[in-house]
Protein backbone atom coordinates (compact mmCIF):
# COMPACT_ATOMS: atom_id res chain seq x y z
CA UNK A 1 0.00 0.00 0.00
CA UNK A 2 1.56 3.76 -0.68
CA UNK A 3 2.31 5.84 1.94
CA UNK A 4 -0.21 8.01 2.17
CA UNK A 5 2.21 11.24 2.21
CA UNK A 6 3.61 9.72 -1.37
CA UNK A 7 -0.02 9.33 -2.37
CA UNK A 8 -0.82 12.80 -1.80
CA UNK A 9 2.51 13.76 -3.04
CA UNK A 10 2.01 11.71 -6.28
CA UNK A 11 -1.61 13.48 -6.39
CA UNK A 12 -0.38 16.76 -5.78
CA UNK A 13 2.08 16.73 -8.79
CA UNK A 14 -0.18 15.69 -11.30
CA UNK A 15 -2.90 17.83 -10.08
CA UNK A 16 -0.45 20.98 -10.40
CA UNK A 17 -2.75 21.79 -7.33
CA UNK A 18 -2.78 21.41 -3.27
CA UNK A 19 -5.33 19.46 -2.05
CA UNK A 20 -7.33 21.07 0.59
CA UNK A 21 -10.91 20.78 0.45
CA UNK A 22 -13.59 17.91 1.55
CA UNK A 23 -16.60 16.49 -0.65
CA UNK A 24 -18.97 18.96 1.38
CA UNK A 25 -16.47 21.97 1.57
CA UNK A 26 -16.16 21.71 -2.48
CA UNK A 27 -20.00 20.59 -2.60
CA UNK A 28 -20.53 24.39 -0.44
CA UNK A 29 -18.70 26.53 -2.49
CA UNK A 30 -20.08 25.43 -5.82
CA UNK A 31 -23.42 25.52 -4.89
CA UNK A 32 -24.37 21.71 -5.85
CA UNK A 33 -26.25 19.68 -3.73
CA UNK A 34 -24.69 16.77 -2.60
CA UNK A 35 -26.52 14.16 -4.24
CA UNK A 36 -25.74 15.88 -7.81
CA UNK A 37 -22.31 16.50 -6.58
CA UNK A 38 -21.98 12.47 -5.74
CA UNK A 39 -22.96 11.82 -9.07
CA UNK A 40 -20.91 13.75 -11.01
CA UNK A 41 -17.66 11.85 -9.18
CA UNK A 42 -19.53 8.61 -9.99
CA UNK A 43 -20.43 9.72 -13.69
CA UNK A 44 -16.41 10.73 -13.86
CA UNK A 45 -15.20 7.07 -12.67
CA UNK A 46 -14.62 7.87 -9.35
CA UNK A 47 -16.09 6.57 -5.86
CA UNK A 48 -17.22 9.76 -3.86
CA UNK A 49 -14.92 10.32 -0.75
CA UNK A 50 -16.10 10.54 2.47
CA UNK A 51 -17.48 13.99 3.54
CA UNK A 52 -14.61 14.87 5.78
CA UNK A 53 -11.42 13.24 3.69
CA UNK A 54 -9.45 16.22 2.07
CA UNK A 55 -9.40 15.26 -1.66
CA UNK A 56 -10.17 18.20 -3.60
CA UNK A 57 -8.61 21.13 -5.17
CA UNK A 58 -9.59 24.77 -6.51
CA UNK A 59 -10.04 23.26 -9.54
CA UNK A 60 -12.81 21.03 -8.47
CA UNK A 61 -14.95 23.46 -7.25
CA UNK A 62 -14.46 24.94 -10.44
CA UNK A 63 -15.39 22.14 -12.75
CA UNK A 64 -18.57 21.59 -10.04
CA UNK A 65 -19.11 25.73 -10.67
CA UNK A 66 -18.90 25.62 -14.68
CA UNK A 67 -21.10 22.13 -14.54
CA UNK A 68 -24.02 23.98 -13.16
CA UNK A 69 -23.45 27.95 -15.23
CA UNK A 70 -23.82 24.88 -18.78
CA UNK A 71 -27.33 23.96 -17.68
CA UNK A 72 -28.11 26.87 -15.64
CA UNK A 73 -27.10 29.25 -19.31
CA UNK A 74 -29.30 26.43 -21.47
CA UNK A 75 -26.12 25.38 -23.70
CA UNK A 76 -27.15 21.99 -22.24
CA UNK A 77 -29.80 20.19 -20.41
CA UNK A 78 -28.90 18.57 -17.31
CA UNK A 79 -29.40 15.47 -18.87
CA UNK A 80 -26.70 16.03 -21.57
CA UNK A 81 -24.74 17.67 -19.21
CA UNK A 82 -24.11 14.05 -17.68
CA UNK A 83 -23.71 11.93 -20.94
CA UNK A 84 -20.71 14.76 -21.42
CA UNK A 85 -19.46 13.91 -18.24
CA UNK A 86 -19.29 10.17 -18.78
CA UNK A 87 -17.99 10.84 -21.94
CA UNK A 88 -15.03 13.04 -20.70
CA UNK A 89 -14.45 10.09 -17.68
CA UNK A 90 -14.08 7.02 -20.36
CA UNK A 91 -12.02 9.14 -22.86
CA UNK A 92 -9.97 11.04 -20.38
CA UNK A 93 -9.61 7.67 -18.27
CA UNK A 94 -7.68 5.57 -21.18
CA UNK A 95 -6.05 8.63 -22.36
CA UNK A 96 -4.28 8.70 -19.35
CA UNK A 97 -3.69 5.44 -18.38
CA UNK A 98 -2.17 5.51 -21.93
CA UNK A 99 0.08 8.33 -21.08
CA UNK A 100 1.35 6.73 -17.96
CA UNK A 101 2.01 3.49 -19.90
CA UNK A 102 4.38 5.29 -22.59
CA UNK A 103 5.78 7.96 -20.18
CA UNK A 104 6.58 6.14 -17.53
CA UNK A 105 8.89 3.33 -18.62
CA UNK A 106 10.48 6.47 -20.50
CA UNK A 107 10.96 8.57 -16.97
CA UNK A 108 11.99 5.70 -14.99
CA UNK A 109 14.85 4.85 -17.67
CA UNK A 110 16.23 7.97 -16.68
CA UNK A 111 16.47 7.47 -13.23
CA UNK A 112 19.81 6.79 -12.00
CA UNK A 113 20.31 2.87 -12.58
CA UNK A 114 21.13 1.55 -9.02
CA UNK A 115 17.46 3.11 -8.24
CA UNK A 116 14.55 0.95 -7.66
CA UNK A 117 11.37 1.67 -8.49
CA UNK A 118 9.61 1.84 -5.50
CA UNK A 119 6.20 3.98 -4.02
CA UNK A 120 8.90 7.02 -3.48
CA UNK A 121 11.03 6.95 -6.19
CA UNK A 122 7.95 6.78 -8.57
CA UNK A 123 6.83 10.58 -6.95
CA UNK A 124 10.50 11.33 -8.31
CA UNK A 125 9.63 9.92 -11.68
CA UNK A 126 5.73 11.66 -11.48
CA UNK A 127 8.16 15.05 -10.91
CA UNK A 128 9.90 14.65 -14.19
CA UNK A 129 6.09 15.16 -15.98
CA UNK A 130 6.87 18.56 -14.87
CA UNK A 131 7.92 18.76 -18.27
CA UNK A 132 5.54 16.70 -20.08
CA UNK A 133 2.63 17.95 -18.99
CA UNK A 134 2.58 21.87 -20.32
CA UNK A 135 3.59 20.19 -24.07
CA UNK A 136 0.97 17.47 -23.44
CA UNK A 137 -2.10 19.25 -22.51
CA UNK A 138 -1.57 21.53 -25.17
CA UNK A 139 -1.30 18.82 -27.34
CA UNK A 140 -4.36 17.87 -25.80
CA UNK A 141 -6.39 20.92 -26.53
CA UNK A 142 -4.92 20.93 -30.17
CA UNK A 143 -5.94 17.23 -30.53
CA UNK A 144 -9.47 17.63 -29.50
CA UNK A 145 -10.11 21.29 -31.35
CA UNK A 146 -8.89 19.39 -34.92
CA UNK A 147 -11.09 16.49 -34.01
CA UNK A 148 -13.91 18.96 -33.45
CA UNK A 149 -13.21 20.73 -36.52
CA UNK A 150 -13.65 17.02 -38.05
CA UNK A 151 -16.90 16.19 -36.46
CA UNK A 152 -18.30 19.16 -37.56
CA UNK A 153 -17.25 18.71 -41.04
CA UNK A 154 -18.66 15.06 -41.24
CA UNK A 155 -22.11 16.40 -39.32
CA UNK A 156 -22.15 19.17 -42.27
CA UNK A 157 -21.66 17.14 -45.18
CA UNK A 158 -24.02 14.29 -43.88
CA UNK A 159 -26.55 16.91 -43.71
CA UNK A 160 -26.74 17.53 -47.51
CA UNK A 161 -27.53 13.95 -47.58
CA UNK A 162 -31.49 13.45 -47.82
CA UNK A 163 -31.01 9.48 -46.92
CA UNK A 164 -29.74 10.41 -43.14
CA UNK A 165 -30.31 13.09 -40.69
CA UNK A 166 -27.64 13.54 -38.57
CA UNK A 167 -29.36 15.88 -35.96
CA UNK A 168 -31.25 12.86 -35.33
CA UNK A 169 -28.31 10.75 -35.34
CA UNK A 170 -28.66 8.85 -38.33
CA UNK A 171 -26.42 8.94 -41.18
CA UNK A 172 -25.91 6.17 -43.62
CA UNK A 173 -22.11 5.10 -43.80
CA UNK A 174 -20.11 2.13 -45.41
CA UNK A 175 -18.70 0.37 -42.06
CA UNK A 176 -16.11 -2.63 -41.21
CA UNK A 177 -14.39 -4.69 -39.28
CA UNK A 178 -10.84 -5.72 -38.74
CA UNK A 179 -10.34 -9.21 -36.51
CA UNK A 180 -6.99 -10.86 -36.39
CA UNK A 181 -6.91 -14.08 -36.82
CA UNK A 182 -6.24 -16.94 -34.39
CA UNK A 183 -5.40 -14.51 -32.10
CA UNK A 184 -6.20 -16.39 -28.85
CA UNK A 185 -3.54 -18.76 -29.90
CA UNK A 186 -1.11 -15.85 -30.71
CA UNK A 187 -1.34 -14.37 -27.48
CA UNK A 188 -1.11 -17.74 -25.46
CA UNK A 189 2.60 -17.98 -27.32
CA UNK A 190 3.50 -14.45 -26.78
CA UNK A 191 5.34 -12.86 -23.73
CA UNK A 192 3.50 -9.79 -22.03
CA UNK A 193 5.98 -7.19 -24.17
CA UNK A 194 5.91 -9.03 -27.25
CA UNK A 195 2.34 -9.37 -27.47
CA UNK A 196 1.61 -5.69 -25.98
CA UNK A 197 3.42 -4.86 -29.56
CA UNK A 198 2.13 -7.31 -31.71
CA UNK A 199 -1.15 -5.21 -30.68
CA UNK A 200 0.14 -1.30 -30.54
CA UNK A 201 1.53 -2.78 -33.89
CA UNK A 202 -2.03 -3.41 -35.01
CA UNK A 203 -3.51 -0.93 -33.82
CA UNK A 204 -1.13 2.10 -34.86
CA UNK A 205 -1.09 0.44 -38.52
CA UNK A 206 -5.04 -0.10 -39.05
CA UNK A 207 -5.02 3.33 -37.73
CA UNK A 208 -2.51 5.19 -40.18
CA UNK A 209 -4.65 3.10 -43.22
CA UNK A 210 -8.11 4.17 -41.69
CA UNK A 211 -7.16 7.88 -41.67
CA UNK A 212 -5.06 8.08 -44.98
CA UNK A 213 -7.88 5.96 -46.94
CA UNK A 214 -10.98 8.64 -45.58
CA UNK A 215 -12.52 6.75 -42.62
CA UNK A 216 -12.60 6.84 -39.38
CA UNK A 217 -11.87 4.67 -36.58
CA UNK A 218 -14.40 4.04 -33.81
CA UNK A 219 -12.89 2.09 -31.51
CA UNK A 220 -10.52 -1.07 -31.23
CA UNK A 221 -11.03 -4.12 -29.02
CA UNK A 222 -7.69 -5.24 -28.60
CA UNK A 223 -7.43 -7.86 -31.63
CA UNK A 224 -10.16 -6.34 -33.72
CA UNK A 225 -11.07 -2.46 -35.05
CA UNK A 226 -14.22 -1.15 -35.97
CA UNK A 227 -14.34 1.83 -38.82
CA UNK A 228 -16.31 3.70 -41.05
CA UNK A 229 -16.17 5.44 -43.94
CA UNK A 230 -19.14 7.85 -45.56
CA UNK A 231 -18.09 6.89 -48.67
CA UNK A 232 -17.98 2.63 -49.66
CA UNK A 233 -15.02 2.97 -52.05
CA UNK A 234 -13.27 4.27 -49.06
CA UNK A 235 -14.28 1.63 -46.70
CA UNK A 236 -13.27 -0.91 -49.45
CA UNK A 237 -10.37 0.29 -49.78
CA UNK A 238 -9.41 -0.05 -46.06
CA UNK A 239 -10.78 -3.11 -46.19
CA UNK A 240 -8.30 -4.70 -48.63
CA UNK A 241 -5.20 -3.07 -47.63
CA UNK A 242 -5.76 -4.31 -44.35
CA UNK A 243 -6.11 -7.53 -46.15
CA UNK A 244 -3.59 -7.45 -48.31
CA UNK A 245 -1.07 -5.44 -45.70
CA UNK A 246 0.47 -8.97 -43.90
CA UNK A 247 1.70 -9.67 -47.27
CA UNK A 248 4.18 -6.94 -47.39
CA UNK A 249 4.26 -6.58 -44.16
CA UNK A 250 4.65 -9.73 -42.01
CA UNK A 251 5.05 -8.31 -38.68
CA UNK A 252 1.17 -7.03 -39.45
CA UNK A 253 -1.20 -9.46 -38.39
CA UNK A 254 -3.31 -11.95 -40.46
CA UNK A 255 -6.72 -10.52 -40.33
CA UNK A 256 -10.26 -11.00 -41.76
CA UNK A 257 -12.42 -8.31 -42.94
CA UNK A 258 -16.52 -7.96 -42.78
CA UNK A 259 -18.19 -4.51 -44.29
CA UNK A 260 -21.83 -3.21 -44.48
CA UNK A 261 -23.57 -0.03 -46.52
CA UNK A 262 -26.52 1.42 -44.61
CA UNK A 263 -28.36 3.51 -42.33
CA UNK A 264 -26.74 3.52 -38.92
CA UNK A 265 -27.32 5.09 -35.35
CA UNK A 266 -24.49 7.47 -34.31
CA UNK A 267 -24.30 8.29 -30.40
CA UNK A 268 -21.84 9.52 -28.45
CA UNK A 269 -18.93 8.66 -30.42
CA UNK A 270 -20.17 5.31 -30.82
CA UNK A 271 -22.20 3.89 -34.18
CA UNK A 272 -25.66 1.49 -33.93
CA UNK A 273 -27.41 -0.27 -36.40
CA UNK A 274 -28.04 -3.23 -38.37
CA UNK A 275 -24.81 -3.02 -40.47
CA UNK A 276 -22.76 -3.10 -37.46
CA UNK A 277 -24.47 -5.92 -36.44
CA UNK A 278 -23.87 -7.37 -40.44
CA UNK A 279 -20.79 -6.36 -40.84
CA UNK A 280 -19.70 -8.09 -37.78
CA UNK A 281 -21.42 -11.43 -38.51
CA UNK A 282 -19.36 -11.17 -41.87
CA UNK A 283 -16.08 -10.86 -40.48
CA UNK A 284 -16.73 -13.73 -38.19
CA UNK A 285 -17.50 -15.98 -41.08
CA UNK A 286 -14.66 -15.09 -43.43
CA UNK A 287 -11.63 -16.99 -43.95
CA UNK A 288 -7.65 -15.82 -43.22
CA UNK A 289 -7.37 -13.44 -45.41
CA UNK A 290 -10.44 -12.87 -46.77
CA UNK A 291 -13.23 -9.68 -46.70
CA UNK A 292 -16.92 -10.31 -46.96
CA UNK A 293 -19.60 -7.78 -47.73
CA UNK A 294 -22.90 -7.82 -47.62
CA UNK A 295 -25.02 -6.66 -50.75
CA UNK A 296 -25.84 -3.21 -50.30
CA UNK A 297 -22.14 -2.74 -50.47
CA UNK A 298 -21.74 -5.23 -53.45
CA UNK A 299 -24.19 -2.90 -55.20
CA UNK A 300 -22.47 0.15 -54.83
CA UNK A 301 -18.99 -1.65 -55.75
CA UNK A 302 -20.08 -3.92 -58.46
CA UNK A 303 -18.84 -1.65 -61.29
CA UNK A 304 -15.13 -1.08 -59.18
CA UNK A 305 -14.47 -4.48 -58.01
CA UNK A 306 -13.94 -8.24 -58.20
CA UNK A 307 -16.82 -9.34 -56.28
CA UNK A 308 -18.02 -13.07 -55.99
CA UNK A 309 -21.91 -14.36 -54.71
CA UNK A 310 -21.47 -16.92 -52.39
CA UNK A 311 -23.85 -19.21 -50.63
CA UNK A 312 -26.37 -18.12 -48.59
CA UNK A 313 -25.51 -18.64 -44.82
CA UNK A 314 -27.37 -18.09 -41.46
CA UNK A 315 -26.07 -14.90 -39.56
CA UNK A 316 -26.95 -15.02 -35.60
CA UNK A 317 -29.38 -12.73 -35.17
CA UNK A 318 -29.73 -11.93 -38.80
CA UNK A 319 -31.60 -14.94 -40.07
CA UNK A 320 -30.40 -16.16 -43.71
CA UNK A 321 -27.87 -13.55 -45.64
CA UNK A 322 -25.79 -14.63 -48.29
CA UNK A 323 -22.73 -12.76 -48.33
CA UNK A 324 -19.66 -11.44 -51.55
CA UNK A 325 -16.33 -12.07 -51.54
CA UNK A 326 -14.60 -8.33 -52.28
CA UNK A 327 -11.19 -8.49 -54.13
CA UNK A 328 -9.31 -6.32 -56.48
CA UNK A 329 -10.05 -6.28 -60.21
Amino acid sequence: MVDPQVAQEIEETLLADRLKYTRAQVEELAGMPPEKARRVWQTLGFPAPAEDEVAFTESDVRALVEIERLVADGLVDEDGMFQLIRAVGQTMGRLASWVVDVWLPSAAARMPEDVELSPETVSEVLGITEELRPRFEWLLLHGWRRQLAAAGLRVTAASGDASGDPAMGVARLAVGFADIVSFTSLSRRMEGPALAEFVERFESVTAETVADLGGRIVKTLGDEAFFVAPDPRAVAEIGLSLADRHTIDPDFPLVRVGLAYGEVVLRLGDVFGTPVNLAARLTAAAHRGTILIDSALATELSTIYDITPLRSRHLQGLGRTRPFRLRRP
